[in-house]
């Protein structure tokens, strides 16, 4: 592994761009070279470019506020700068599958917040402390595109962050047959604030397009194998789904019911939390939470506004475990969406690549 890679955000103007440019500010591996954007943004300062549309808590860095941003679409002048690219573009899923596509053919690898290649056979979602695994994929990604360098890995869906880590390690010990699972949204997941979204002050809106269906299917990837040129899904458990949006700003939260193969004593189950670990924290990756799972007692707990900061929002937050009459178990989960969700989930998918000798 080399000792510093040079990195570009392909989108970093938008609200996941920018949740990027901060974790990238003093990260120990990763040097922010190149920011890109669409040609409405191009040639002008970062600071220009953003504006008044800064939604980060802190203050953008000193470091970028001059740095020029660069046309998204120039692949190959962009390529050449950088070592891999974050990308986290506002575009139509065709035009997103090309682009990561055309980066990649240029031998630049491409770690995606975007959803148009989740389902792409050969390409790695990964959560690494679920399915780590998943990169040797990766190898025969390259064969179709024709790279010695390139290509595109993905993470999943902001609001699975929440939960399905939650159910990994009890799937592994007991088995899962059958999941209900309401996520309720914040709304920097659809790069809003209260500014950009008045609508939902007071108010819950009850559907998110597309939303569902990733919950559903997505998880059935996780805990897929691979298997020649293909990862192939796994086939259960069977997983239904109901997402809304809610006036929170960050912070994903969802009510969880699971029935088991072989049932556990609740005491099983949190002791499966409470010692479950992944490749993250054992290979000691910079952005790794030190204990992934925290289980709060408290009635009231998990909570976005006291939990989701945890482990410098890398770590996922449960609560209220209790048998079900209609399932065996019910519980909340709760995850930061633009941390271990979103930006911060992928510069950790980064490491484990990086680590694994990907990006050299």
């Amino acid at each position: 592994m080399k000792e510093q890679y040079k990195v570009g955000v392909v989108g970093a103007t938008g609200m996941v761009g920018q949740r990027f440019v901060t974790l990238l500010e003093n990260h120990p591996w990763f040097k922010l070279t190149v920011l890109a954007a669409s040609g409405r943004s191009a040639g002008k300062t970062y600071e220009e470019a953003v504006g008044s549309r800064w939604a980060m808590a802190t203050a953008m860095p000193e470091s970028v506020k001059q740095m020029v941003v660069q046309d998204a679409s120039q692949v190959e002048e962009i390529a050449a700068q950088v070592d891999f690219v974050f990308c986290a573009v506002n575009m139509k899923k065709d035009e997103i599958k090309a682009l990561e596509e055309a980066y990649a053919k240029a031998e630049c690898p491409v770690v995606s917040n975007n959803s148009a290649h989740r389902f792409t056979a050969d390409v790695p979602m990964i959560v690494p402390e679920i399915n780590a695994d998943h990169v040797e994929i990766i190898d025969a990604q390259r064969r179709r595109l024709g790279t010695k360098r390139g290509f595109v890995a993905v993470k999943s869906n902001c609001s699975l962050q929440s939960y399905v880590p939650a159910l990994h390690p009890l799937k592994e010990e007991f088995g899962i047959s059958k999941v209900l699972v309401c996520t309720y949204q914040a709304i920097s997941g659809a790069g809003k604030t209260f500014e950009t979204m008045p609508e939902i002050v007071d108010n819950v809106i009850p559907y998110i397009g597309g939303e569902e269906e990733k919950s559903e299917k997505e998880p059935l990837k996780l805990w897929g194998h691979v298997e020649g040129d293909q990862i192939v899904c796994a086939e259960k458990p069977l997983i239904t789904a109901q997402c809304y949006r809610v006036p929170v700003t960050d912070g994903h939260t969802a009510a969880v019911f699971v029935s088991f193969d072989k049932k556990p004593t609740q005491e099983q189950m949190l002791k499966a939390w409470a010692e479950f670990s992944g490749p993250s924290q054992q290979l000691n990756l910079p952005s790794a939470p030190k204990q992934f799972l925290h289980y709060h007692s408290e009635d009231n707990r998990p909570q976005p506004k006291l939990d989701r900061m945890i482990e410098n929002g890398m770590a996922v937050s449960i609560g209220r475990l209790r048998e079900d009459i209609l399932f065996d178990y019910k519980f909340t989960c709760m995850s930061h969406n633009t941390l271990r969700g979103a930006a911060g989930g992928a510069v950790l998918l980064a490491e484990l690549l990086a680590v694994k000798g990907y990006m050299d």
